[in-house]
């Protein structure tokens, strides 16, 4: 089975971070990570591949830098990527995107595409669904466990309740969640592989996508510190105060 794992490389969140002063837009480094997130979907990936002879492929969209993110995701042990890297897409917004690794995706003719829920440099949770929108395949979202029978993928979709049984035929989008496995590290064997094994970097006209990038950020505002809390003093009357602020609040 063919699965493609969608991933992003992004600036390490453990090092400060730059905004580019004319456009806010958030400046890349050369040195980038796997965003976290990511490796829990290369590590479905490469399960379902494992189980059913299968190989992975890496989808990327995002400055090349040193290629660090995409080496990291092919040390965990996929067999390639594909890397979309053109300055035409630089401020993309979360649809634009979708629609250029939809259009890799479609020269790949994959049985399963997994996805991450979200970006933790971007936050839309939204591309998941608009890539299968675009590709016109099944979407099953926020799996936090996947079976694969066949052509048939079951997931259980977790809720703020539990859990729904969802199940469609491949070719289908999966997006996961950070519970669904634990991924795995890579070994040094696989590290010293990952520097051998296929990046095919490509640009919008390879894709023949017709795209225009006009997203503007035109503020970003420091978020407001956080005010220290009231200290109450516990005289035998403290749980009146509790419950005076409690209603106060509304709460109760």
């Amino acid at each position: 089975m063919k699965v493609a794992v969608c991933v992003k490389q992004i600036p390490d969140p453990a090092s400060p971070y730059e905004l580019d002063p004319s456009t806010h837009n958030l400046v890349r480094p050369n040195e980038q990570v796997l965003d976290d997130t990511d490796r829990y979907g290369v590590e479905v990936g490469l399960q379902i591949a494992g189980d059913t002879e299968g190989t992975v492929t890496l989808i990327s969209m995002g400055p090349s830098g040193n290629l660090n993110g995409i080496r990291q995701a092919l040390a965990m042990g996929a067999d390639g990527a594909i890397l979309i890297d053109d300055e035409a897409l630089k401020g993309s917004d979360s649809l634009t995107t979708a629609r250029i690794l939809a259009a890799a995706i479609a020269t790949e003719s994959f049985d399963i595409v997994i996805a991450g829920t979200e970006s933790t440099d971007g936050y839309s949770g939204i591309l998941p669904q608009q890539l299968a929108e675009l590709l016109d395949v099944p979407a099953l979202t926020y799996a936090k466990k996947i079976d694969v029978d066949g052509s048939t993928v079951r997931i259980n979709r977790q809720t703020t309740t539990g859990f729904d049984t969802v199940e469609a035929p491949t070719p289908v989008v999966v997006s996961v969640t950070a519970g669904v496995v634990e991924p795995r590290y890579p070994t040094f064997k696989g590290i010293m592989d990952a520097k051998k094994k296929p990046v095919d970097t490509r640009t919008v006209s390879d894709l023949g996508v017709d795209i225009k990038v006009d997203q503007r950020i035109v503020m970003v505002v420091p978020a407001p510190s956080r005010s220290g809390g009231e200290v109450v003093i516990d005289e035998g009357d403290g749980h009146q105060k509790i419950v005076a602020m409690l209603e106060q609040a509304k709460v109760i």
